[in-house]
């Protein structure tokens, strides 16, 4: 999920521009590698990579998938700057308690503390003139970013800013120069990108505790948030602000409150915060506090951070003399676990999208779904790293269906964004379904599935009244309705597993509307108008960025939408040799795309756009018309090619995980093309071996057999001992665990795969 139009022009209104900052070899100072000799994975993270260009990730302290993302904040200068962080920079405003990462929206930034020295300043600065507010510059070399950890100078105020995590507990060090005055400033003003306060609330309960609330509105629509802040060192001096007019007394409720604490003198020892947020009160987030960091230890919680990454890391070990590879292989693994995010308390409450507190619900609850975005290789690489927190996952869009009556669309911090088409909670219910995961009713997530495909909005009325959107009556009609059919071949494979027949047929018959978009003419989709004709004219490298034919995309990329159903297209294209020709023509095709192309469509292979996801599954479609070498070869350019260890080394926005998942399934060798029906269709391993820690204490062994940069194509394959034919592997054999062992070679072996047996199956028995 990428650029919003909508946010386009709130930006050029208020006058920013939107370009990306190219990062010259030079300016890059790699961080810090720790422990190197250890070669532990978290050693192989690098937080830099895809912060720079249109990577948009997270920089900053967290632990996998916690409540708090502590990290910098800069000035936001346009689209690149979505997750308050660009490499390019070099001014910051202070550290923010929650951030995006990835996402082609800018929101949250809740909770900004800035230290600084000299006279009391309440406005941020400007990116010219920094010092005119309480902003600093800093350097990449007096910057460290790791996993758990984040530290730089500000070099206008020589404050060295320490922060780590908790779940739920931002943790915050400052150490001040000596004979200077020191202010720390809580601004309840700022925010990132849409993000604008609407009622905020600042409360000093004692000399050594804070308390308030910040709500706001922006891509999240009713975004609240509470927090209590404790310190090291008594608050004497508190001044309360309302914007920047002076208030009296301890409290304030406004708009903008801000509080700056000053220190006559500067405090011999660092002076250290901790900020614990909640989603239901100023009570719990300071229980949060308790809980998780009753103590002062700072090294201590950086060490508990770094030992949760190193947990998770570790549940794949990858063996390769190529430390590149390793640096994107973890870096990727580490930028799959910042999001989904918990939203809720230590003791289990939660506040729903209907804005009511439910407390001990039985299940994590999480937000942060880029469903869009994530079910198409994300939401499944959960389902073998992560499977304790899957049963939680769907239990917290469940919950989500009981409070606003419909599946989320993408849910962030309590509030439904509607963002990007399609109803793609469904593929993950299903998925996790299908694989055996029974911590969750069933029969509820079938109903709230019916229901979510069967609403009249953005365009369902005209599927279920006609079999297709018109063009010429909904906006991005093919795209949605391409959508639309993946998830309702989802439901369809759920019903049969049920035994509810009428559905079952009734899903697969939605399932194969992406045929009404055919035109067999021209052999690509194409917009159809309420009276059954094409839309005329039709060119389908053209990509209107607002209001157009498709999301962020162009006919080019749409018409291989169908991972539901590729033999369906295969037979509309006209056959295996056809379809070959057609994809291989993808990969060469060039052509305007028009002044107003989404700014999306990036890492291009001819029409091939590698920067948004709607294209992560095409490169395995060669295999389901017996040219598996093709996928190899295609695999193999994308990873050579759009990933990389620099800080502009993603090819598009991260998105939540998506990009990285993709990486990490393709770099082991395979990749799931449909995103629910347990099949992952095989590609080119790029290690000599990876391990995964599968349930029960088993690991799945991939060993790779003549492996190298020319050797990409599969030879002969071996699973647990015995020759394995074909193109795919199915989600069983992963999770029980074995070795598969793939012998490589430089040139096809054009029988491997060929057979109609040995190629991926539609669905699984």
């Amino acid at each position: 999920m990428r650029f919003s139009v909508k946010y386009g022009r709130i930006l050029a209104a208020l006058g920013v521009v939107l370009a990306s900052y190219p990062v010259t070899a030079q300016d890059k100072q790699p961080a810090t590698i720790q422990n190197k000799t250890a070669a532990t994975p978290l050693a192989y993270v690098d937080p830099y990579i895809g912060s720079g260009g249109h990577g948009h990730v997270f920089v900053g302290a967290s632990v996998p998938f916690g409540a708090v993302q502590a990290g910098p904040t800069n000035i936001v200068k346009g689209w690149d700057w979505c997750s308050g962080y660009h490499y390019s920079d070099s001014v910051m405003i202070g550290f923010t308690q929650t951030h995006l990462s990835g996402t082609g929206i800018g929101d949250l930034g809740d909770v900004l503390i800035m230290p600084y020295t000299g006279k009391v300043k309440t406005n941020r600065g400007t990116q010219e003139d920094p010092t005119s507010g309480y902003a600093s510059r800093y350097s990449h070399a007096h910057e460290t970013a790791k996993p758990g950890y984040y530290a730089v100078l500000l070099e206008d105020y020589d404050v060295k800013a320490e922060l780590t995590a908790s779940e739920r507990v931002a943790f915050h060090k400052y150490t001040f120069p000596a004979n200077q005055p020191a202010h720390i400033i809580i601004d309840l003003k700022e925010g990132i990108g849409w993000d604008g306060a609407t009622d905020t609330y600042l409360r000093q309960l004692d000399d050594h505790t804070l308390v308030g609330y910040r709500f706001s509105k922006g891509w999240a629509e009713d975004q609240r948030l509470w927090f209590a802040i404790t310190s090291s060192v008594p608050v004497q001096q508190l001044a309360l602000y309302d914007d920047n007019t002076p208030r009296e007394g301890k409290e304030l409720k406004a708009k903008y409150t801000k509080g700056v604490i000053s220190f006559a003198q500067t405090p011999a020892a660092p002076v250290m915060l901790k900020v614990g947020i909640s989603p239901v009160s100023s009570e719990n987030a300071l229980a949060n506090i308790q809980a998780e960091i009753p103590g002062w230890d700072f090294t201590k919680v950086v060490h508990t951070a770094q030992e949760k990454w190193n947990k998770e890391l570790s549940k794949i070990k990858v063996e390769t003399t190529d430390e590149v590879q390793k640096r994107v292989f973890y870096t990727a693994m580490y930028h799959t676990m910042i999001a989904p995010a918990l939203f809720n308390d230590h003791n289990g409450d939660y506040r729903g999208t209907d804005k009511k507190v439910y407390t001990h619900p039985g299940f994590d609850n999480y937000s942060i779904f880029s469903l869009w975005d994530i079910y198409r290789s994300a939401a499944p690489l959960n389902t073998i790293l992560h499977p304790d927190k899957i049963n939680s996952f769907v239990n917290s869009m469940l919950a989500i269906h009981r409070q606003q009556g419909k599946l989320p669309i993408w849910p962030l911090m309590g509030s439904e964004t509607n963002c990007m088409v399609g109803y793609h909670a469904v593929p993950l219910i299903v998925d996790a379904y299908l694989k055996g995961y029974k911590g969750f009713n069933a029969t509820e997530a079938f109903e709230a599935m019916k229901a979510s495909s069967t609403r009249d909005d953005f365009g369902m009325k005209y599927i279920k009244e006609k079999g297709y959107i018109p063009a010429d009556k909904e906006y991005e009609s093919v795209s949605k309705a391409l959508e639309y059919a993946i998830d309702d071949w989802c439901i369809a494979a759920m019903a049969k597993k049920m035994g509810k027949k009428a559905d079952y047929e009734w899903y697969t018959k939605r399932a194969a509307y992406y045929k009404n978009y055919f035109d067999s003419n021209i052999k690509f989709v194409r917009p159809k108008m309420d009276d059954g004709s094409w839309k005329t004219p039709y060119d389908p490298f053209f990509s209107k960025h607002e209001k157009g034919d498709f999301t962020e995309g162009n006919g080019w990329q749409y018409t291989w939408l169908v991972p539901q159903d590729v033999y369906g297209l295969i037979n509309l294209i006209g056959g295996d040799a056809a379809f070959t020709h057609k994809l291989d023509s993808l990969f060469t095709a060039s052509g305007d795309m028009g002044a107003e192309a989404s700014s999306d469509i990036s890492g291009l292979i001819g029409m091939y756009a590698h920067g948004n996801e709607p294209s992560h599954h095409v490169t395995y479609m060669y295999a389901f018309a017996g040219e598996q070498w093709k996928t190899a070869e295609k695999v193999r350019q994308v990873m050579k090619d759009f990933y990389t260890d620099q800080p502009e080394g993603l090819a598009g926005n991260e998105d939540c995980g998506a990009m990285s998942s993709w990486y990490i399934l393709s770099s082991l060798g395979f990749y799931p093309v449909n995103p629910a029906n347990g099949v992952y269709v095989l590609g080119s391993p790029l290690f000599n071996k990876a391990s995964i820690q599968v349930p029960n204490g088993k690991t799945f062994t991939i060993e790779t057999v003549n492996n190298s940069a020319e050797n990409i194509y599969i030879q002969s394959i071996t699973l647990n001992g015995k020759p394995y034919t074909h193109s795919y592997l199915k989600h069983a054999d992963i999770v029980k665990g074995g070795i598969i062992k793939f012998t490589m070679g430089n040139k096809p072996n054009h029988n491997f795969g060929n057979l109609q047996s040995s190629r991926p199956p539609a669905m699984l028995n």
